[in-house]
């Protein structure tokens, strides 16, 4: 009933959309489907997706990085097939800055971006057994500068898009934040997520939200206010509000710059949770009347939200009413999540880093119960997307960020916004190589509004499911992005863990076929450029 009261006013906004919104996006496409990938970008994907297709040869591809790079004369040789091959195909440069030319040539295509620094800590020095000497800057302070530098970075690149410079909500260039790597220990986060979880325990929630639960304001209010906790030694607990209070100050420095942070969920520790939930009720507030709606982007903070956990459907039902209680937007990363095998081994193993006091593993047990978890919470998404734009039409107070892989999941997401009137009929598909092969009978060109790319991206890892990607191109129109890539950087020696740890994560994806789908892909591409 809602959908059907809420289309004639959304249809009516499609036809009365400016000429100049259809024209930069039908440019954009036009260019977009005129300019194949060369032949050099083609070769690289097809090698890297071959070897991709090998579950041992991924299993062990971290211990062998690890041999190869200390062997002298190897490790050059090692680095040098690295950099030209897995680097250049998943990684987007070894500095934000050089990362300019790719966003460019994507922003051109109508596709968006959300920054990375990936580099990790090692697991030494994150423990603390690191034996650095003293006038070498710790490589989590490091990271938090860096936190700051690819905010400018993103930041300057939107100022020469004047499609995105009229409203914050329009800027398609984000920034991804993981935790575990901005703290000297991250072990103190697991003693806080301990403390976290016990004390849940001892309070009985309606409705109750399976491990690792959800965050309360009460949880938050341990970091704004912080004094001794039984249990937790204070030194842990100084290093979690310090971690908090420099993430408040890249926040702040986010908002006055107009980029969106996205905090990456990592395992499932009830403290990043924690600190999302204490950063989103202050930075997604809802500005006072005074401020202008459109002074700030909104929601600025975005929590990952992972399907794979049994808790996915609750914590966000939960997570929905307390932002509309608290008065604050709601930012959400939804994904299926990468630490699904991680989550059910660690689980079983004694004295492992698992500290679910559940008697089974937090997760769903098959892959057909997380698609239909997926599934579920992006209609719920949906249907609040709607509810807000009916409620508050300017300023957004939900913005979702759909993370997916899946096909079937991709076309839910575009079916719903059609059946909900939150985008109307554009025209048939084009006839072309970026979206051949892809599509189903009945599928059309969707024009998606302003207020509906406020509120909703679609996003896939840099390197990955190109055809997905493009098809989404393909099939929306939009004065702004619609879809984004992750497209993390750094250099070689600083990103090889995050690939290797990566390939592992994403198995499962490259198990399923999706490896020698764009193997095939590229060979096909291939043939076409050469003529054959």
């Amino acid at each position: 009933m809602f959908a059907r009261s809420l289309h004639p006013g959304t249809s009516l906004y499609l036809s009365n959309a400016s000429g100049s919104e259809h024209e930069v996006a039908d440019t954009r496409v036009q260019r977009f489907r005129s300019e194949p990938p060369p032949l050099s970008e083609l070769a690289r994907a097809y090698i890297v997706y071959a070897m991709c297709s090998f579950p041992t040869l991924v299993d062990w591809s971290p211990a062998m990085l690890k041999f190869l790079v200390s062997i002298p004369g190897v490790k050059q040789l090692t680095e040098l097939f690295i950099r030209h091959t897995f680097f250049a195909q998943f990684v987007g440069g070894p500095t934000a800055e050089a990362c300019t030319t790719l966003l460019e040539r994507m922003r051109a295509e109508n596709k968006g971006a959300l920054f990375a620094y990936s580099v990790e800590v090692d697991e030494d020095e994150a423990s603390g057994h690191s034996h650095a000497t003293k006038d070498k800057e710790p490589i989590y302070k490091r990271i938090r500068n860096e936190m700051h530098h690819s905010i400018d970075v993103a930041a300057a690149f939107e100022e020469t898009q004047t499609t995105a410079s009229v409203s914050p909500n329009g800027k398609r260039t984000w920034v991804a934040v993981k935790l575990t790597a901005m703290i000297p220990n991250h072990e103190s986060l697991i003693k806080f997520s301990v403390y976290l979880t016990q004390e849940a325990q001892k309070k009985s929630h309606n409705p109750r939200v399976q491990f690792p639960g959800c965050p309360r304001a009460s949880d938050a209010d341990l970091l704004i206010c912080p004094t001794s906790l039984p249990g937790l030694p204070d030194s842990d607990l100084a290093d979690v509000v310090d971690l908090y209070q420099d993430m408040r100050k890249i926040c702040q420095h986010a908002q006055e710059k107009h980029v969106r942070l996205i905090v990456d969920a990592e395992y499932r520790y009830p403290a990043i949770d924690c600190i999302t939930l204490a950063l989103m009720r202050e930075f997604n507030k809802y500005p006072d009347k005074g401020m202008g709606a459109s002074k700030y982007a909104s929601p600025l903070i975005y929590a990952t939200f992972q399907a794979y956990l049994l808790r996915a459907p609750e914590y966000l039902a939960q997570s929905l009413k307390d932002a509309h209680k608290g008065k604050y937007s709601l930012g959400v990363k939804l994904v299926r999540g990468a630490y699904h095998e991680q989550e059910r081994t660690m689980h079983n193993i004694p004295g492992s880093l698992s500290i679910s006091p559940e008697p089974s593993p937090p997760v769903w047990t098959s892959k057909a119960d997380t698609d239909s978890c997926y599934n579920a919470c992006a209609r719920v998404l949906i249907d609040a997307v709607a509810a807000d734009i009916k409620a508050s039409p300017v300023m957004p107070r939900i913005g979702v960020l759909y993370g997916s892989h899946n096909w079937d999941s991709v076309r839910l997401i575009l079916s719903e916004l059609e059946r909900y009137g939150l985008a109307g009929a554009a025209g048939a598909l084009p006839d072309d190589q970026q979206v051949k092969g892809h599509e189903l009978p009945g599928e059309h060109v969707l024009h998606i509004p302003d207020e509906v790319t406020a509120r909703i991206t679609v996003g896939q890892l840099y390197g990955m499911s190109n055809g997905l990607t493009n098809y989404i191109v393909s099939r929306t129109r939009s004065s702004t992005p619609f879809v984004i890539k992750y497209i993390p950087y750094g250099a070689l020696e600083e990103v090889m863990p995050y690939l290797a740890r990566r390939a592992i994560e994403n198995k499962s994806i490259l198990g399923s076929g999706q490896a020698l789908a764009e193997r095939e892909q590229a060979w096909s591409a291939i043939r076409k450029h050469m003529g054959l």
